[in-house]
């Protein structure tokens, strides 16, 4: 079953987003392999993501490869994602 994840890190700006999105595009890991869905959102210093993945355990396999990106590019995440069962999903 698909899942939806937030994540809600502290004062995400779109400078740091744009560079952690680049070196995984740079890795050959972006997309990864399991993510349906991605958006980011809000204003620049409080931008939020939310992600529809395939699985729980796409997720965590992409999770080794993000972290110690985005560590290095300073995004700081006060505590886990919310992680939901989707129950639907519609695609124009």
């Amino acid at each position: 079953m698909s899942i939806v994840v937030r994540f809600n890190p502290a004062n995400l700006t779109s400078q740091q987003y744009n560079e952690s999105v680049r070196r995984l595009e740079a890795a050959g890991t972006w997309p990864p392999d399991g993510l349906d869905y991605h958006v980011c959102f809000g204003s620049d210093g409080d931008l939020r993501v939310s992600e529809i993945w395939d699985s729980h355990e796409q997720l965590e396999a992409f999770g080794e490869r993000l972290l110690p990106i985005l560590a290095d590019v300073g995004i700081e995440f006060a505590g886990d994602p919310d992680v939901f069962e989707a129950h639907n999903s519609v695609k124009r």
